[in-house]
């Protein structure tokens, strides 16, 4: 029989040890070693199929003919796979996907039952992904796979808490822990014109007249299996929110480019899901309120502060050359500011960050004392209205019972503190 090329699909399911292969609708599975080669174009393009595979199937240009005669053609999207080139581009001898057939032995087709594809989806959220998010990475397992459902299923999210307490972290964490996903973050908190940011602007040519630019967001909402991470979005401007309601919109995904010519309107691509950051609370002055219709939009996830334990964890993990005892010190310090002020009556208004004790543990690995590093990284937060009784009184003599002896006369000096105090107009 002449050979001939033609177009097949096929479904991509994921083995126990994560491996990719091929299967045709006669249940026929192929492994293709070059497609489990990670970091390729192949493999990113397996692990996007593998990732929905309700959804999506490989288009495969096969040279040749297979054993079994017949393919069913699916009408999902299909994927095109190495860009419709036949497959002898994989260096094999006569180019006929037979040459990929896995052997099964025959105990295996005997005992061996195939798993249905939701099963294979429900396994990889709720075990499978606990082992991607990174060791420095403190959030419950409940929360991490919440949030890899919500990239996997194209939903959209929003992490509140304080600042310093991992909002950002976490959102690019579980991006960059998915195969065949991209990642772009747009910071709407530091946005001067919210058009020019998620639409585009426009500008003169000379030859071609005025010529729309459309922006990155544009660009990234087309892109499939995109997670966009809209940061610091209680800091964005309220027109952020106007244009952003059509593309958050489940129901509508979509954005009108008005400043284009003819005013196209861009859908946002399959896998696309959107990630947003924000700060909540009286003491962020410089946020704004959040609508409540751009609020009903996400599903909220709320980021939680450390333990003494876990922020310990945390600065052993990334200064190990630092005293144990020491940053056992930090960690009790900064634990003890956000259990204050979470009391009826607070003798503090301010928290130390996870951000702020990571920095007190740089100075402690460059050589700075406890001390010297509360010094600069702490008392400047804290107010010294009031003396002896003041917030800043407080902490230097909280701060004392881990550096040691102290001078007292010194501890109630606030004349020099005025430079570094915030609060000290």
């Amino acid at each position: 029989m002449a050979k001939s090329q033609r177009f097949v699909y096929l479904k991509v399911e994921r083995l126990d040890n994560k491996e990719l292969i091929l299967v045709d609708s006669n249940g026929s599975k192929f492994f293709i070693p070059e497609m489990n080669t990670k970091g390729t174009s192949l493999y990113k393009r397996g692990v996007y199929v593998a990732n929905a595979p309700h959804k999506r199937c490989m288009k495969v240009r096969v040279a040749g003919t297979l054993t079994n005669g017949t393919v069913e053609v699916n009408t999902a999207p299909a994927e095109k796979f190495n860009d419709a080139e036949p497959v002898t581009n994989f260096n094999q001898p006569n180019g006929g996907i037979e040459n990929w057939r896995m052997e099964e032995k025959p105990t295996q087709k005997i005992e061996t039952v195939q798993p249905p594809v939701v099963e294979n989806f429900l396994n990889f959220i709720h075990n499978e992904s606990k082992e991607l998010k990174p060791q420095t990475l403190f959030m419950g397992d409940l929360k991490w796979k919440y949030l890899i459902r919500n990239i996997l299923r194209g939903k959209n999210i929003m992490m509140t808490g304080p600042a310093g307490c991992g909002k950002t972290m976490a959102a690019k964490a579980a991006a960059n822990s998915l195969e065949g996903y991209n990642m772009e973050i747009f910071n709407l908190g530091s946005t001067q014109d919210p058009r020019i940011t998620l639409i585009g602007n426009t500008q003169f040519d000379t030859k071609k007249g005025t010529v729309f630019n459309p922006s990155p967001f544009v660009k990234a909402i087309q892109r499939p299996n995109t997670v966009i991470v809209l940061d610091e979005i209680s800091r964005a401007h309220p027109e952020a929110h106007n244009i952003l309601m059509s593309v958050l919109d489940q129901g509508q995904r979509y954005l009108r480019l008005d400043e284009a010519s003819d005013s196209p309107v861009i859908q946002v691509a399959e896998g696309v899901s959107f990630i947003a950051s924000a700060n909540i609370g009286n003491e962020y002055t410089a946020t704004r309120q959040l609508d409540r219709a751009i609020v009903d939009r996400f599903t909220i996830i709320e980021m939680d502060t450390l333990t003494v334990e876990q922020e310990y964890s945390l600065l052993t993990m990334m200064y190990p050359s630092v005293d144990e005892k020491v940053l056992q010190s930090v960690s009790e310090i900064t634990t003890m500011t956000r259990s204050e002020i979470k009391k009826d009556t607070p003798k503090l208004t301010n928290s130390i960050s996870t951000r702020a004790a990571v920095e007190i543990g740089s100075l402690l690995y460059d050589g700075f004392s406890i001390d010297e590093a509360a010094e600069i990284t702490v008392y400047p937060l804290f107010d010294d209205a009031g003396g002896a009784q003041s917030e800043r009184t407080y902490i230097k003599q909280f701060v004392q019972k881990y550096v040691g002896t102290a001078d007292v006369d010194d501890l109630f000096n606030t004349e020099n503190d005025d430079l570094t105090n915030p609060f000290n107009n």
